[in-house]
């Protein structure tokens, strides 16, 4: 076995959760393609997302990790 590779039994609930929604994400893509493929950005959407970029560079926005993003969408799930 690879260095990276984990067993299921090692997973908790959560963990096998979260990676099966993603492998149901990207069939759905593969099989219906992208929904918004070739739609365009308002400009509203634009200015806020080079916005947000400035608030990151200049440090008033944080990012967020991901591994704190999962924990949070699977605190959310147990809700």
């Amino acid at each position: 076995m690879k260095k990276n590779e984990n067993k299921v039994t090692e997973l908790t609930v959560e963990e096998l959760k979260i990676i099966i929604d993603d492998i149901i994400d990207e069939k759905f893509l593969e099989w219906f393609g992208d929904p918004d493929e070739g739609l365009e950005l308002k400009p509203e959407v634009i200015r806020g997302l080079r916005e947000s970029m400035r608030r990151i560079r200049d440090g008033t926005e944080k990012l967020i990790p991901m591994d704190e993003v999962l924990k949070n969408i699977a605190k959310k799930r147990k809700e």
